[in-house]
């Protein structure tokens, strides 16, 4: 996989965009920036498809843009000239497929059977937007489909939204989401991005799902440990959970038997996917400790904390189960 794919698939959601006013593309790109999106798939289904992402790429030329409904190789070249870093067709035209990777342009076909994927699998990719996602299907068909081929990452769009969007992002099988819910035709063409940033901040809140997990707390030795964790057994009514570097009451208070990292302790934030995790907060100027990252078995990252300390406490992310 390419590091294009790579970063779609850190952002998550690729927000699909419909146009028909060119000048309304850079500020409509910082309502996503702003919302924490810095993603946007221009649909060549306006005139105004090849200048909205010259547009967008000349004012913010770190944005990943891509072009989408693209169909033709003409339009592969006036996207690609435009700025865009990557194409998106609605089906799978070999002809088109192979001019881009021809010319080392990222492309991703739109597929929805196993014809189709085999096709894809044969050009040499490894990675499809499964459309139209719920028509054909949704999460079951691409569970079915990840069967026999689990090589292969999709990219369902058509019909996700902020309801569904965790049930796409939660099957192994799925690398992002394509969704047009915070960037509705309507909304771009009444100005209103406050409402879009709005909507795109809370895309990003259901998709990481970020909460405390609990609170740790220094303590000099394993006598002190044992002493504030009666405490606060005492306190909350929870059970201690002796471990061996540390003691659990309940779930969300942790007490440490020695001095861990942070002036006091830790907090730690549950997430739904730590990878996307890390990506935004980079994203918003966040810093991550690389050497404090702790991985399972399989080399998925479970554990990793921020450089910045916060009122005397390291912070971490870990990854937790979706809910």
């Amino acid at each position: 996989m390419n590091k294009i794919l790579s970063d779609l698939g850190n952002i998550g959601i690729i927000p699909v965009v419909k146009i028909e006013d060119a000048g309304k593309a850079v500020p409509l790109a910082k309502a996503l920036r702003d919302g924490g999106l810095p993603c946007a798939e221009i649909t060549f289904r306006t005139s105004q498809a090849e200048q909205a992402i010259r547009n967008i790429t000349s004012e913010f030329p770190d944005m990943l843009v891509g072009a989408g409904t693209v169909i033709t190789t003409e339009q592969v070249d006036k996207a690609v000239s435009a700025g865009a870093r990557f194409i998106v067709s609605p089906g799978l035209n070999p002809k088109v497929v192979q001019y881009c990777l021809d010319r080392n342009i990222t492309v991703i076909p739109g597929c929805s059977t196993p014809s189709d994927i085999e096709v894809a699998i044969e050009l040499g990719l490894d990675t499809v937007k499964f459309f139209p996602a719920e028509a054909m299907g949704g999460v079951k068909t691409i569970k079915a489909l990840s069967a026999p081929y689990g090589n292969v990452k999709f990219i369902p769009t058509g019909g996700v939204n902020e309801k569904n969007l965790n049930d796409y992002l939660g099957c192994p099988g799925v690398l992002a989401c394509g969704g047009s819910w915070m960037v509705s035709e309507s909304l771009i063409n009444a100005g209103d991005f406050d409402k879009i940033t709005e909507l795109t901040k809370n895309a990003i809140k259901t998709m990481l799902g970020l909460r405390l997990a609990h609170i740790g707390i220094n303590c000099e030795n394993k006598d002190q440990a044992a002493g504030i964790s009666k405490l606060f057994s005492i306190i909350t009514g929870n059970e201690i959970n002796h471990g061996t570097a540390s003691n659990f009451v309940g779930s969300s208070i942790e007490v440490l038997k020695f001095r861990g990292l942070g002036k006091n302790g830790h907090i730690a934030i549950g997430t739904n996917c730590i990878e996307r995790a890390v990506s935004y907060f980079n994203a918003l100027g966040f810093s991550m400790d690389m050497e404090s990252a702790a991985k399972d078995a399989k080399g998925n990252l479970r554990v990793i904390y921020f450089e910045q300390e916060i009122g005397g406490f390291a912070v971490h992310l870990v990854q937790t189960d979706r809910g």
